[in-house]
């Protein structure tokens, strides 16, 4: 039997967060006085987002279990011509399970942050921006309509904006903040007009009636083309989570953000924010479902996201930013997902993928911290005997990405390869393409990370830069010091963490994709897209789609990128020098370092094209034509006019004389020539 959930308790989910944020920010800065402190600005936060948790779960049983349902506006801010301005919540098994793994991830981040920060100078200030994150992922989540949904959208935005950019005298943080702000508004040019295209022809923002209207507009043609309007609106809205899933072209601001804090990489660029494009997209599932070229399209960006980007991640020495590398091939798997109308596999595998992928950037920042703010694996080695809890957790978490059956990351990744295989799609034969090598190139970067760092010989007390590191290194240690064991306040979320990342994917593997778990919320059409249907005939129980998966393809594809990176760089290190020498004469590897060319084009085209642009438009246009000719160039005209007039005023009578016989003679003549 439904029941209505309570409004007040619905918005005490994003408030508590944004409470602490806001104490944090005020009373924890220098701004309010410092007069909370340290200690005071941690315990609000926390508290704020563990409240938070904790509500989540209270409304995720309400809603799975008790079949509790929310649709209402909580506030209307304004009326225009009709169209309404609201602030409201839906809240179904989508938005619950969402504000669970949000909220869940966001409290594993806070308590971590308590060690990784402690020595940092801007440690309330941390706080407070992420605990306002949360805010804002809660907020985008919870909307029941895109208005709501875009101030989520862009306030995420910006929090992020000011993390990556949180060392904010360090040039590379500046650059880089900036990078992720320019790119995403890319992205939300595509956004805001594909939201005002569903305005003008639907006449409203909430969900629940757009759906309704569909219908309607779903053979009408956008004006002035041959073009489908779903299909334009439906590819406006993607091109924003193109920019905030990080989605090639738009995918380079992710790896560069790696700037900021090792926290935030776990809770915003694994977990939270760059999913919020996947999350649009299955909210928005109606609408897609109307458009095969939109899922062509989608299916093809997500493809070239989920192969080339993962190549990338195996040239990375920063541990940092393999992992970020691995995202981004993640969000392309999603994203295919996306394409073939698996959109609850697409969701199933964003929430395995939110928890092994911050245990594996949480893991990464107890490695840094250890190895004294280390990041480059080239001198690490051995890590494994000093530092037992971090390499048995981020072996785990390894083991989940790249698909070990029984791992949380094995269902949802080797369901989105069944669901392409399915696929009627013209663009399917690329994607399964692009899987299935992902498969393999996934393991061996995977695993090239893991026994660079934790095995072979240790190499800590050899880095040439240890004394000069640019990142995160406000600890200062001498660069011969052993490694050392992170303290419990960051290995402890390292263990929660771990326990979702082999359990929670075996657990909601039959629920959430062959169960009543979406139903009413997720719409596929069947007669056209027929994936979904395919694959509840091949899976039957996690227990046997496990045993299964050691005689498919992808375990042995998994299973060789491993047995490689181990030969590579355990048994016969010369072979990747050997590889990389050749590759460098042939120009190849150039091409990888220099990220196929993406960052040259938006630096060298884009950028200076845009300053070229500007200069012709500020030296014609500005200094030219308005200052020139129309503000300079009007009183330079008028004051030769004065002059001229001023040489016919001599003050001599005869000229005067002359003047009037003239002018009598001129009219003569005028009107004798009309007489005639």
């Amino acid at each position: 039997m439904s029941q209505t959930l309570s409004a007040s308790l619905l918005l005490a989910v994003p408030l508590a967060p944004l409470a602490g944020s806001a104490l944090a920010g005020i009373w924890g800065t220098a701004f309010g006085g410092n007069k909370i402190g340290r200690t005071g600005s941690a315990s609000l936060t926390i508290l704020g987002v563990l409240l938070s948790f904790l509500l989540s779960a209270l409304v995720f049983k309400s809603v799975v279990f008790d079949g509790a349902t929310f649709n209402e506006t909580i506030y209307t801010w304004m009326v225009v011509g009709g169209l309404k301005m609201e602030v409201g919540f839906l809240i179904d098994s989508l938005t619950a399970m969402m504000m669970c793994v949000v909220t869940f991830v966001s409290l594993m981040v806070h308590i971590y942050t308590m060690g990784y920060m402690a020595e940092d100078d801007g440690y309330d200030r941390f706080f407070s921006y992420i605990s306002l994150f949360t805010f804002s992922m809660l907020m985008l989540v919870m909307a029941n309509n895109l208005l709501q949904l875009f101030f989520g959208w862009e306030a995420v935005g910006l929090v992020s904006y000011l993390l990556i950019g949180f060392y904010f005298k360090r040039e590379s943080a500046i650059f880089a903040n900036m990078k992720a702000f320019l790119v995403n508004r890319v992205g939300d040019f595509g956004f805001i007009l594909g939201i005002g295209l569903i305005a003008a022809y639907t006449g409203t923002l909430n969900y629940s009636e757009i759906f309704a209207k569909l219908p309607e507009i779903q053979s009408t043609l956008l004006p002035g083309t041959g073009w489908l309007l779903v299909t334009v609106i439906a590819i406006c809205l993607f091109i924003g989570a193109m920019g905030k899933s990080a989605q090639f072209p738009l995918h380079a601001w992710l790896p560069d953000s790696m700037e900021g804090p090792t926290p935030i990489s776990a809770l915003i660029h694994a977990a939270t924010m760059v999913t919020a494009g996947i999350f649009m997209v299955s909210r928005m599932s109606p609408l897609y479902e109307l458009s095969d070229a939109a899922l062509n399209f989608i299916l093809v960006i997500g493809s070239i996201t989920a192969l080339f980007m993962g190549i990338l991640g195996i040239i990375q020495n920063d541990i940092k930013r393999v992992i970020a590398y691995s995202t981004l091939s993640q969000l392309g798997y999603m994203t295919i997902a996306l394409g073939v109308s698996a959109y609850s596999v697409s969701v199933f595998h964003l929430m395995t993928h939110a928890f092994f992928k911050a245990l594996l950037f949480l893991g990464a920042g107890s490695v840094i911290m250890g190895m004294h703010h280390n990041q480059d694996i080239r001198w690490m080695g051995g890590v494994r005997k000093y530092m037992p809890i971090t390499w048995i957790t981020f072996l785990l978490g390894n083991l989940a990405l790249i698909g070990t059956p029984f791992f949380s990351g094995f269902y949802s990744k080797d369901a989105i390869i069944e669901a392409v295989h399915a696929s009627n799609l013209p663009a399917a034969g690329f994607a399964n393409f692009a899987v299935l090598a992902g498969v393999f190139i996934t393991a061996f970067y995977s695993f090239r990370l893991y026994f660079i760092v934790f095995h072979g010989k240790e190499r800590y007390d050899q880095n040439p830069d240890a004394h000069h590191d640019h990142h995160d290194n406000h600890h200062g240690h001498g660069h011969d010091a052993k490694p050392h064991e992170s303290p419990a306040v960051v290995t402890i979320p390292l263990i929660l963490l771990a326990i979702p990342s082999v359990v929670i994917g075996a657990m909601a593997l039959m629920p959430m994709l062959f169960g009543d778990f979406f139903k009413g919320v997720i719409h596929v059409d069947g007669t056209k897209h027929g994936a979904m249907a395919e694959l509840a005939e091949k899976i039957h129980g996690w227990v046997p789609m496990a045993l299964h998966g050691f005689s498919a393809a992808p375990f042995w594809l998994a299973l060789a990128g491993v047995v490689t990176a181990f030969v590579f760089y355990m048994v016969k290190p010369d072979i990747p020098a050997a590889i990389m020498a050749v590759s460098k004469k042939i120009g190849l590897y150039q091409i990888l370092e220099g990220k196929y060319g993406v960052d040259w084009v938006y630096e060298n085209i884009f950028a200076r094209g845009a300053r070229a642009f500007g200069t012709v438009f500020w030296k014609v246009g500005d200094q030219a034509i308005i200052d020139g000719a129309v503000v300079n160039g009007s009183w330079k005209l008028m004051a030769k006019f004065g002059q001229w007039v001023r040489g016919l005023q001599t003050g001599y009578l005869y000229h005067y004389a002359l003047v009037m016989i003239l002018g009598v003679f001129a009219l003569m003549t005028y009107f004798v020539w009309l007489n005639k």
